[in-house]
């Protein structure tokens, strides 16, 4: 068996920009890119055809919205500003590090996040002093694809090297974390069992050597 975390609202609370597009401009501007007079409508516009299920980086989407209205952006101006103007507060939720302590006694944990905001992720854990704490991280803008498309929670599989039928996804999202069920997987939802109770969870369902499920429901 193997735990899975979301991690925005699940593991960490982060405060978030009221106005992305306006802190985003604010430091493209600080890098000497001319943000456009109709930026507001350029952020919010749909730049890049991507597939369904598939995630665009911030970054690709602000030089694609910049090159929409002619501006040439140099060298990794769009990454950097991109990930100054998400520079959060973060604070751990409740019960998170105790969560992830009980949730090793039974095999390999990761992350698996939806966020377009490169190193967002791994500054986020960081700061929420749990940094080290996981086999593996993965991020929609890394891997490519967002919950609850199948390939997000298969990427992490792989990078924890285990069947993604054999995760046990914990996450505060029904429709993007419940995911994992159609996966072949299992959905923890911390509305109905918090992190604090996750410990107890687990040991009700499962065995601690990893050795399978113990017949309980969640």
């Amino acid at each position: 068996m193997t735990v899975s975390f979301d991690l925005f609202g699940t593991l960490v609370r982060v405060d978030r920009p009221d106005d992305p597009g306006a802190v985003v401009a604010e430091e493209l501007a600080a890098r000497g890119v001319t943000v456009p007079d109709d930026w507001s409508r350029a952020f919010r516009e749909r730049h890049i055809d991507a597939p369904a299920g598939a995630e665009v980086p911030l970054p690709a989407h602000v030089a694609a919205a910049l090159d929409s209205r002619g501006v040439p952006v140099s060298g990794n101006a769009a990454r950097r500003a991109v990930v100054a103007a998400f520079d959060p507060e973060v604070e751990p939720c409740d019960g998170a590090q105790e969560a992830v302590a009980a949730a090793h006694e039974y095999g390999p944990v990761g992350v698996c996040s939806n966020t377009s905001v490169p190193e967002l992720a791994r500054r986020s854990l960081l700061r929420a002093d749990l940094g080290d704490a996981f086999d593996a991280v993965v991020t929609s803008a890394g891997c490519g694809w967002r919950k609850p498309d199948e390939r997000a929670f298969a990427a992490l599989a792989r990078k924890l090297d285990a069947d993604v039928e054999s995760l046990v996804h914990v996450g505060d999202d029904p429709e993007t974390d419940g995911g994992i069920e159609a996966a072949g997987g299992r959905f923890v939802d911390v509305a109905e069992t918090p992190l604090s109770a996750f410990p107890v969870w687990l040991a009700a369902n499962y065995a601690a050597d990893g050795g399978g499920d113990a017949g309980g429901e969640s």
